[in-house]
């Protein structure tokens, strides 16, 4: 499998999946390599792309990531070779494992620690003989990684790590320690906003939620940001970190700067500037940011 420098990363909660087939479609036609989609409380993510690959020939999906508390590492295996089977390898799994909140308070079970639990479910995934239809290769696998021992895992049990949420600066250190064969796999927040108050509100609150989740908190707080970077609905250092903004060129020098750092791809998450999900208008950035137009 191989992974087109630019992808696009899509929250799909709330989506009709026929708004989805066709955002599928124009990103293909956009040029862009791969399709993000995430494990929220919405649409199974493997029944989801099971869809989105029937509807498209050259896009590959990936799970951003898929919960290991969802499915025990035999399912996990049967979807990721069955879904490659049936788009002729266009189907990345990502996984990973979630959060405290979603883990315990949603699925009701035991959140165990995050790196000995990832390391024994990728020991049983490898351990799994698939008996369906033979594959021409070995499906890949990458893990959501963001401290440095998680990426030290994927680095000896993946084929790579998808980080999420983090800066170039963070995309560079990772690669140091995933080594120069490892896929690095990054999202990025963007919005075409040339007015600073309006994005930098906006990069607020995201970066506010995300330090309300231990996980990235501590990811940030490692990133060099501290907690007066939280507080008052957060600042805008940590809103220009999280959220890509300004016009094309400014979205574009940000997407560079990963690349730059080492990032095999930089999936760009379109933020839609009302409601939660994008229109029209907010996909025109996918467009203008194509892989086709570069």
């Amino acid at each position: 499998m191989k992974f087109e420098r630019l992808g696009a990363w899509i929250n799909t909660i709330g989506y009709p999946s026929a708004q989805l087939s066709g955002i599928a479609k124009r990103l293909e036609s956009w040029g862009y390599g791969t399709l993000w989609i995430n494990d929220g409380f919405g649409s199974d993510p493997m029944v989801l792309a099971s869809h989105l690959l029937t509807g498209t020939t050259r896009l590959q999906l990936a799970t951003g990531v898929a919960n290991v508390y969802g499915r025990d590492p035999m399912a996990m295996v049967g979807a990721q070779y069955a879904l490659n089977e049936l788009s002729g390898g266009r189907f990345l799994l990502g996984i990973g494992i979630s959060h405290p909140f979603i883990v315990e308070g949603m699925r009701g079970h035991e959140y165990r620690k995050p790196v000995t639990t990832m390391k024994a479910y990728l020991e049983a995934m490898a351990a799994i003989e698939y008996s369906g239809p033979p594959l021409a290769e070995k499906p890949p696998t990458v893990i959501a990684a963001l401290g440095p021992r998680m990426l030290e895992l994927a680095a000896a049990m993946a084929d790579g790590a998808h980080p999420f949420a983090t800066t170039p600066e963070h995309t560079a250190q990772a690669r140091e320690i995933l080594g120069p064969d490892k896929l690095l796999l990054v999202e990025q927040k963007v919005m075409l906003e040339t007015d600073p108050e309006k994005a930098r509100a906006y990069g607020r609150g995201l970066g506010a939620g995300l330090a309300s989740i231990p996980n990235y908190r501590n990811n940030l707080l490692r990133m060099g940001f501290t907690p007066e970077d939280f507080d008052n609905g957060g600042s805008d250092r940590l809103a220009d970190a999280m959220l890509a903004w300004g016009d094309e060129e400014a979205i574009r020098r940000r997407i560079q700067e990963h690349w730059d750092a080492g990032a095999d791809q930089v999936s760009i998450q379109v933020m839609p500037k009302e409601g939660e999900l994008l229109t029209p208008e907010d996909e025109k950035l996918f467009e203008l940011l194509a892989p086709a137009r570069s």
